[in-house]
């Protein structure tokens, strides 16, 4: 496929994970693509798979997502695409949530997304680009000891819309996906912890328990959303703004209290 050639995207959060797997999707379909993270290795490695420009820096500086547009106008001619993909921090019950740890969640869900669309959106506008927000099922609704994760992805989610209602006159659209279960080394970690918590012998069993009631049964590869993501933000989603895309397996229709059933 050929829905990127000629175009421009930046990800953030961009070295392993869903992040990289955009990049990489958005590149093997003819884009160009601005890797950045905090860590230059990871993003280092993508872009040397994918052909991508990496730059090390902090999601949440302004000042840092600023240099990447104008690296993006400067080198490739404009900007079309900015993926709010960077993310994390936040687990644990309210009282069990330290001010550190309250603000960590905000800057590394929220900020991030607000600087690196305020950096764009001007950019954008002058090519009838969009946004595209990295959210969480957790967004929709709340998991266990997850209040700062669970209200940041509910507040990308806020932004979206807000994006969306107000640029979309000029042209510019912003969406977000709402992926469940990923196979990332966040969630290998979180898989980690559970095999402990539950006495399992292997990171497969711990997948297995958490999707056992997903419609699909299994969590999802890092590729498939991606290939959700590289939709929403080419030209085919052309008529899909302020909406959000569940890549869950199903998981987010399953009524709870019919599960004892």
């Amino acid at each position: 496929m050929t829905r990127y050639t000629g175009k421009t995207a930046i990800v953030t959060g961009a070295g392993t994970g869903i992040g990289a797997a955009i990049a990489e999707q958005i590149s093997a379909e003819g884009g160009n693509v601005i890797l950045t993270g905090r860590r230059a290795a990871p993003i280092e490695a993508v872009a040397a798979r994918c052909g991508g420009v990496a730059v090390a820096g902090d999601a949440s500086s302004s000042d840092h997502m600023d240099r990447l547009v104008a690296l993006a106008e400067d080198r490739f001619g404009g900007l079309d695409v900015m993926v709010c993909n960077a993310g994390g921090f936040g687990f644990g019950t309210l009282t069990e949530t330290g001010e550190e740890d309250w603000d960590n969640a905000v800057q590394a869900n929220l900020t991030t997304a607000y600087a690196a669309a305020r950096a764009a959106i001007p950019a954008l506008l002058r090519r009838q680009g969009n946004v595209l927000m990295m959210a969480s099922i957790a967004g929709l609704a709340s998991g266990p000891e997850a209040c700062g994760y669970v209200t940041m992805k509910h507040g990308l989610l806020g932004l979206t819309k807000s994006i969306a209602r107000d640029y979309g006159p000029q042209g510019l659209r912003c969406n977000a996906i709402c992926p469940g279960w990923v196979r990332t080394e966040m969630a290998d970690m979180e898989m980690g912890e559970l095999m402990e918590r539950k006495g399992l012998s292997s990171v497969e069993d711990a997948y297995a328990l958490v999707t056992r009631d997903v419609p699909l049964r299994r969590p999802a590869d890092p590729k498939d959303v991606a290939l959700a993501a590289a939709f929403l933000c080419s030209e085919e989603a052309r008529m899909i703004t302020g909406s959000i895309l569940t890549v869950d397996g199903g998981a987010s229709i399953v009524d709870v209290p019919t599960l004892a059933f």
